[in-house]
């Protein structure tokens, strides 16, 4: 499985961003994505993960201002709106196997690349 995150860049605090995650090869093996973040010096967290039934979880900071989606198994969408400083991370795409919602990063077996989001004051 590959996964292929894009959509990062520099926005303004109060505006909106829209991440993509694409997956390829054996994607049925797929049956949770998320997506984490990870700050300078700080550790990678959970933003917000997404069940192949469409069942959702968020991170506390992120509830109310951030929307993930998926489009079968093959894309997933981070829609992040009312942007804050804080928001400020590299941002990772992950799948997992198992079909349970998890927050901890070392129960996702596929990693994409990170996109960088900038949010400035």
């Amino acid at each position: 499985v590959q996964l292929q995150a894009s959509g990062g860049g520099l926005v303004q605090a109060g505006g909106s961003l829209r991440l993509s995650c694409a997956a390829s090869g054996n994607i049925f093996s797929i049956n949770v994505m998320g997506w984490y973040r990870q700050a300078p010096e700080k550790q990678r967290e959970l933003v917000a993960s997404i069940t192949s039934g469409g069942s959702t979880n968020y991170a506390d900071s992120v509830q109310g201002r951030f929307t993930i989606s998926s489009e079968t198994k093959r894309t997933m969408y981070l829609q992040m709106d009312s942007l804050k400083p804080e928001d400020t991370a590299v941002y990772y795409c992950a799948g997992r196997s198992a079909r349970s919602l998890a927050t901890s990063s070392g129960l996702y077996e596929y990693w994409g690349q990170g996109t960088l989001v900038t949010v400035s004051s």
